[in-house]
């Protein structure tokens, strides 16, 4: 519609087929992005060593998957006096997790509760891949490929030169 002509001219349309079409770009749109979870891995003040490794292998999934973990320690009566258990459990898992993940939130305490969030290490861009070779004489027709071609002098210009001068 255009209300600046005179007289205003407007577009007479099949509103179903408009709606269809308007979410249609709206779902291309939302294609190539993909939202991050935010996903929670509960602790315990003192959890055993296999307890520990399995739920360190999910928090490792998770952010392998690019989502961001919340680590949780619930703390139970008493445990809250001694808040440092917490964060050793908290420090820990971000000792072992270094590789995959930055810190977005340190720990602190929300009652009783400590909570952390970390996030994925964003990924570098890799280099492409070499061309692997199938055969064995291939690998010098690949190695080739990569590096840029050699100029070689004419075996004639050296005595053009000496004979110039």
């Amino acid at each position: 519609m255009n209300p600046k002509t005179n007289p205003p001219v407007c577009k007479i349309l099949d509103y179903g087929k408009f709606k269809y079409e308007t979410a249609k770009r709206e779902r291309e749109g939302k294609k190539g992005k993909r939202s991050q979870e935010m996903k929670e891995v509960k602790f315990r003040p003192k959890i055993g060593d296999h307890d520990f490794n399995f739920k360190l292998k999910h928090a490792r999934r998770f952010l392998d998957e690019g989502n961001k973990v919340r680590l949780l320690v619930q703390f139970r009566g008493r445990e809250v006096v001694h808040p440092e258990t917490g964060r050793a459990v908290l420090d820990r898992v971000c000792k072992e997790t270094n590789d995959l993940a930055t810190i977005v939130q340190v720990a602190r305490m929300e009652g009783n509760r400590m909570s952390m969030i970390l996030g994925p290490k964003a990924k570098r861009n890799q280099p492409a891949a070499k061309p692997k070779a199938d055969k064995p004489g291939d690998e010098e027709k690949a190695s080739a490929a990569e590096a840029p071609p050699k100029k070689e002098a004419p075996e004639s210009a050296p005595a053009e030169n000496a004979a110039d001068a």
